[in-house]
């Protein structure tokens, strides 16, 4: 990795260091901020190359998940061999990674699930789904680019495009995949309306809590039926539940769906507490707020009209927020954020969280400029943090090509 302190701002502390961590010939990018890419010791994560901020090219020949070892000046290894590799994910333990191989095409096709030692050792395939779901008349296909684990490592989810490629309005679904290998795949929400779903298992070590899963629903979409995203929402927008991985508990979040405040489309668990946190989009004052909650129990599709929700706008004592994409540390107590300015730069920014469930957001502080161009749209910074929340990670095309970086002493005085 190499020292870039070009990009820092004149005035910036002395702990504050930003570092490239990958220089190649083709774009290379982090895992979108939700994923589990890290081991428990914030020593080792995974990122790729050839691929961009949103994912990857199914039939790229070039795009290859890595690990990023930090403690070894930020060495990189190839993790996958397989064109078609995609949605990977760190077990909690941190000594697998577990990848699909994606060959599908809607109606048939071939996916894969796979796991590796981070090590590189021990490749295995574990599943293979080549016709349909058991229990089901789907065959999944188009596999959303992120899977997500539980916090025990026993159960995987990923979800995916059920249609056949010729019926309209044809189900997305959400696929629950047992790595202890008893009941190897299995659907627990399908319809049209889980065309994007960000599923994100809780990171809760509770036993119960770690059932949860986070998911968007996007009302009012349209797809072709071939499962080509043509509109991600109608004009209510998204809303936001949770779900238990055996189906059942089906919860709202507070947010959204009144017509004026609309849910950007990124939202995760705040480290492994049970309450969440969205980006939000505010039309009567042109603001995008960061909003935590917790799961309340299901009232209809009505988004911050739900009764009984809590709601705590941490970005409440900042001026003309424009806050899109963040992520927390593993104990919820810091949190990354970029932050749009009026012409289209991402700056980064941190902060920490009150020690009351009800407090705004705190010492704010700026880290600097990600020097993206505005004009390349989808080249986000998607900043996020080390579970330690000692280094926060982003991408940027300020060379030219769209690469990853680093940047450490963010909470160093």
């Amino acid at each position: 990795m190499k020292n870039r302190a070009d990009l820092l701002p004149v005035d910036a502390p002395a702990a504050l260091e930003v570092w490239q961590l990958t220089e190649d010939t083709v774009p290379c990018s982090h895992l979108y901020m939700e994923a589990q890419v890290f081991t428990p010791d914030s020593k080792r994560f995974v990122l790729h190359r050839s691929a961009h901020p949103h994912g990857s090219d199914q039939n790229d020949p070039e795009h290859r998940y890595l690990v990023c070892d930090l403690e070894n000046g930020g060495a990189l290894h190839p993790i996958t061999e397989e064109t078609g590799a995609t949605a990977a994910t760190v077990s909690p333990d941190g000594t697998t990674c577990y990848y699909f191989v994606n060959e599908t095409s809607p109606g048939g096709g071939r996916l894969t699930l796979k796991r590796i030692g981070l090590d590189g050792s021990g490749r295995e395939t574990l599943c293979v789904i080549d016709g349909p779901i058991p229990g089901s008349p789907h065959q999944p296909s188009r596999p959303y680019p992120l899977s997500t684990i539980s916090s025990d490592g026993k159960r995987l989810a990923i979800s995916a495009f059920l249609g056949d490629g010729n019926t309209e309005n044809a189900p997305f679904g959400l696929l629950i995949f047992d790595l202890e290998g008893k009941e190897p795949v299995r659907i627990i929400l399908e319809g049209p309306s889980w065309l994007n779903m960000h599923p994100q298992y809780s990171r809760s070590l509770d036993a119960d809590g770690r059932r949860d899963i986070l998911v968007q629903e996007n009302h009012g979409g349209e797809f072709s039926p071939a499962g080509s995203i043509i509109h991600l929402t109608g004009g209510a927008g998204a809303d936001i539940h949770a779900i238990r991985d055996d189906g059942t508990a089906f919860r709202n979040l507070p947010w959204g769906r009144d017509g004026n405040e609309f849910c950007q489309g990124h939202q995760c668990w705040r480290g492994r507490s049970a309450s969440a946190i969205t980006g939000t989009s505010v039309r009567d004052r042109g603001v995008h707020e960061l909003i935590e909650s917790e799961p309340v129990a299901f009232a209809g599709h009505v988004g911050l009209a739900t009764p009984g929700g809590r709601r705590n706008t941490l970005s409440r004592t900042v001026e003309k927020p424009s806050l899109r994409h963040f992520a927390t540390d593993i104990e919820g107590t810091r949190l990354i954020t970029d932050d749009w300015a009026s012409d289209g730069r991402q700056l980064l920014r941190t902060a920490e969280f009150g020690p009351d469930a009800s407090d705004p957001l705190e010492n704010w502080r700026f880290l600097l400029d990600t020097d993206n161009e505005p004009a390349k749209k989808g080249n986000h910074s998607h900043p996020f943090l080390s579970p330690d929340g000692n280094a926060g990670f982003f991408n940027s095309d300020e060379s030219g090509q769209l690469q990853a970086y680093m940047v450490t002493g963010l909470f160093q005085a």
